[in-house]
Parts: C-alpha cells; sequence; structure tokens
C-alpha cells in the first residue's frame, strides 16, 4: 500500500451531507457505521457546530486549518462512535463475523485490504482500491450484503448501517501511520476488550 493522493491526478467529487474525493488506486481511510450509533441531537449540534466553523473558515483552507477542522470534527465525530450509542450489535461475534466476511471476500481483486477493526458500532478500514473500482462502490457491497445477512440472523428487517460513509484519500506515508495506530488503538480507546473486536494487520 503506497498509492497517496495526487494533485496531478484527476479528482472525482461528490457530496451529500460528506464530500467525497475519488482517484483510482490509492488509499482510502474509512469509516462506516450503524444506523443508531449517534443520537440524533448530538448529531445535530456537532453539524451546526460544523457549519459555524466552516462559515468563519472559508475555503481553500491550509495545511494548518485542515489539521484544526479534522481536530474539531472529523476526530470529535469519532470519538462519539466510542462511547457506545444504539444497540451496537456488532458486539455480537456472529454479526460481526458477517461484516469481517464481507470484507475480506473481494480482498486482493476489489481492493488491497489494510488495517480494519470491527468495533460494536462501527467499522474503521484502510483499503486501496483495484481497477477501475470506486470506494462507493466497495462500501455499497460491503454494507448491502452485511446488512442482508444480519437482518436473516437477527430474523428482522429495517436499516442496519448509516446511509452515508466518511472517506478521506490518504495523503501521505506519516498520515496513514496515524491512521493505522488510531484503528489499532481504538478497542482500547474504546474501553472494549481486544477479542470483542474483530481486526487484520
Amino acid at each position: 500500500m503506497d498509492a497517496f493522493f495526487d494533485w496531478n491526478q484527476r479528482v472525482d467529487q461528490t457530496q451529500r451531507h460528506l464530500p467525497h474525493w475519488s482517484q483510482q488506486r490509492v488509499i482510502y481511510f474509512a469509516t462506516f457505521r450503524l444506523a443508531d450509533s449517534i443520537p440524533k441531537p448530538i448529531l445535530s449540534e456537532w453539524g451546526e457546530r460544523k457549519k459555524s466553523w466552516l462559515a468563519a473558515h472559508p475555503e481553500p483552507h491550509d495545511e494548518e486549518t485542515q489539521r484544526e477542522h479534522h481536530r474539531q470534527f472529523t476526530w470529535k465525530f469519532h470519538d462519539y462512535l466510542d462511547h457506545g450509542y444504539g444497540d451496537c450489535l456488532l458486539g455480537n461475534a456472529q454479526d460481526s463475523e458477517i461484516v469481517a466476511a464481507a470484507m475480506r471476500y473481494f480482498d486482493s481483486k476489489r481492493y488491497q485490504l489494510g488495517d480494519w477493526v470491527v468495533m460494536p458500532n462501527h467499522v474503521h478500514v484502510l483499503f486501496q482500491t483495484q481497477d477501475e473500482w470506486t470506494p462507493k462502490q466497495v462500501l455499497h457491497s460491503w454494507k448491502s450484503y452485511s446488512a442482508s445477512r444480519i437482518n436473516q440472523h437477527r430474523e428482522s428487517q429495517g436499516q442496519v448501517w448509516q446511509h452515508e460513509s466518511y472517506d478521506r484519500i490518504v495523503r501521505s506515508l506519516s498520515e496513514l501511520s496515524r491512521i493505522e495506530h488510531y484503528i489499532r488503538s481504538n478497542p482500547e480507546r474504546a474501553g472494549i476488550e481486544v477479542e470483542h473486536a474483530s481486526w487484520l494487520m
């Protein structure tokens, strides 16, 4: 894994609530979460603070401003996930293994997996896309298949995953190292036993 964001190459950009940048065969850090993983009042308050901050710090952002944004909002969002809100159904070994199996299935075919961890209410993963596969397609396949299997296993219906995922193209080797450390330390930081998280390094 050594393909980082390239300013000289084409970037495909889409946006729903979050911005999504896409390049071919680069490394992504992605987080996808269960539908009930963050209570709506907390998410709404976080969104309002972010909106106000962006209004006070219009783009383009220099490197220091980007770091401040990630510190106040990206990593704060991830901290909310570690509070263990919702039913945390991925704390169940059978459900977490369904997600893990989905991620392993096309490893080295559609993408190359790096470090990843299945937490009780969310998943962190580093992966590098291959050929023409996009992060949107990869994430959709993981979430769609695992949601179907989890509902089947639980004899339930309804939304399993939050529709939109967080994804970011990794910018450098130093950023990759920081993210790897973040993923590996996530279970301990969230106060759960390591054996209750599924991971591959």
